[in-house]
């Protein structure tokens, strides 16, 4: 849908506005709104009783004693992380020392000042890349647009309807993820519990997770699928990490690909293990489903337990077998999870049972498998893009609005008509 502009337009005199409607001033932002920094509070206006939002930029941060605002304010996050960032607050709440709070002065709509704020994208300005902040003295000097009151109460009405509309079209593609990560678990369970024939002569397994099976598969113990590797990690070995999200990578690679530092074991001491392709990693907090398949050759840390196939293992069926809802459960059950952090240990992963399945259907079934979640995945993703897509016009829509790019004066009117 495109927007009407205004009809006529001046230069700003601010790079980021450029231009704005020709009857909108320009002014500080210490002239539309009071600004007090949460390290000013006085023990005048601070309560010894009661339980009040904290806020630091970010929402709720926790609570703590407060002191009472009345009325509707914005909150600005100067410091750390939550530099830059807009929120809302009414009421009682306590600003930490990392929030401004600006009350609106008359004639300033709050929802309007807000969402400019945010369109200013704070967070550029701050004086320090490694240590993010602003100054009260250069929020207060913020140069920003002030249309008139009716223009800014046209600009808030507008944005609530406009952006309710798009924050119910992601949440519709949130669901949609939500419905296909369900199908594509349920897919997996299906098929390494249950295999691929629907007409299949079925047995009871006499194991809870796995419930009935086909009447030529067999139940073993786990045990004598897969042993312990405790090799030493060979000279040339590149150390491992296993993680839910990545699988089995490289520390390198993961590093770069979370753009964060991990501890990282000297190489050659006696707490690495060799890892060989097909072997599986069992990344000890993995009751959520961490048992990892390795196509890498490397070491592993005494933190991961290096799990060695034996026999009777097609490694891309198995893959599939322990991220399945039904054997996380099972590992589950083996620990009362109590304490905190528990770690997945190999007893407990020998506590379950595993099916004996003939290696030919063991690989259809994973070549199944393979196939359908793809097809999910690629749904996944397009759902993702399309959130992202409805996120990115829902931010342009906002920063067009309140910086006068389009004229939403009179356009709930013309809706209705």
């Amino acid at each position: 849908m495109s927007f009407p502009s205004y009809a006529k337009y001046k230069d700003s005199g601010v790079e980021w506005l450029a231009e704005v409607p020709e009857h909108w001033d320009v002014v500080a932002l210490k002239r539309i709104a009071s600004l007090r920094s949460g390290d000013s509070i006085t023990g005048d206006s601070i309560e010894e009783t009661g339980d009040y939002p904290v806020l630091g930029g970010n929402g709720l941060r926790g609570y703590t004693s407060a002191y009472t605002h009345d009325g509707h304010y914005v909150v600005i996050g100067r410091q750390g992380a939550l530099c830059g960032n807009i929120n809302y607050a009414t009421g009682k709440f306590w600003a930490s020392e990392h929030a401004v709070v600006a009350s609106p002065l008359k004639q300033v709509e709050t929802t309007w000042l807000g969402e400019m704020l945010r369109a200013m994208n704070l967070n550029q300005h701050s004086v320090s890349a490694a240590q993010p902040g602003l100054s009260m003295e250069f929020v207060g000097n913020l140069r920003t647009a002030l249309p008139p009151i009716a223009d800014q109460s046209a600009i808030a009405e507008f944005l609530d309807r406009e952006t309710a509309k798009i924050d119910a079209l992601v949440g519709e593609q949130r669901r949609l993820i939500e419905l296909l990560k369900e199908k594509r678990q349920a897919v997996i369970s299906h098929a390494v519990t249950k295999g691929l024939n629907p007409h299949a002569p079925m047995k009871p397994s006499c194991i809870e997770w796995l419930g009935d099976v086909p009447g030529h598969w067999s139940v073993g113990q786990s045990r004598r699928l897969f042993r312990v590797r405790n090799e030493p990690a060979h000279a040339s070995d590149k150390q491992l990490t296993a993680s839910q999200k990545y699988g089995v990578v490289f520390q390198t690679d993961f590093v770069q690909i979370e753009g964060r530092r991990v501890v990282e074991t000297l190489k050659g001491t006696d707490t690495l293990r060799h890892v060989e392709p097909n072997d599986f990693i069992i990344s000890l907090r993995s009751f959520q489903g961490g048992i990892e398949w390795s196509r890498l050759r490397g070491s592993a840390t005494f933190h991961y337990v290096v799990l060695v196939p034996v026999k009777h293992v097609h490694p891309p069926f198995f893959a599939y077998l322990f991220k399945s809802i039904s054997y996380i459960h099972a590992l589950r059950a083996t620990t009362d999870l109590i304490r905190d952090g528990q770690d997945l240990r190999y007893s407990h992963f020998v506590q379950v049972d595993l099916p004996q399945i003939p290696l030919d259907e063991q690989a259809a079934i994973a070549e199944f498998l393979d196939c359908e979640t793809a097809k999910l995945d690629t749904l996944t993703a397009e759902a993702e893009r399309a959130i992202d897509l409805l996120q990115e016009r829902r931010t342009a829509l906002i920063s067009a609005a309140v910086t006068g790019k389009i004229d939403v004066r009179g356009l709930a009117e013309s809706e209705a008509a």
